[in-house]
């Protein structure tokens, strides 16, 4: 299963003037994901990923 592209923008670090811009950057992502014709990820998968994650950062 294929993972999505690295978030290039982070949302604490988007400063008055490029909220345009995230706001522009958002709403295009979404409007890709929408339209996408890819399987979805069963909610079991994606929270079992994510438990992992929060499993391996606890450990650290």
């Amino acid at each position: 299963m294929a993972m999505p592209d690295p978030i290039p923008f982070e949302p604490e670090t988007v400063i008055d003037e490029d909220a345009a811009a995230y706001d522009a950057w958002f709403r295009a992502k979404v409007e890709r994901a929408m339209a996408s014709t890819e399987p979805g990820i069963p909610h079991d998968i994606v929270m079992a990923e994510m438990q992992a994650i929060i499993d391996r950062a606890e450990h650290r």
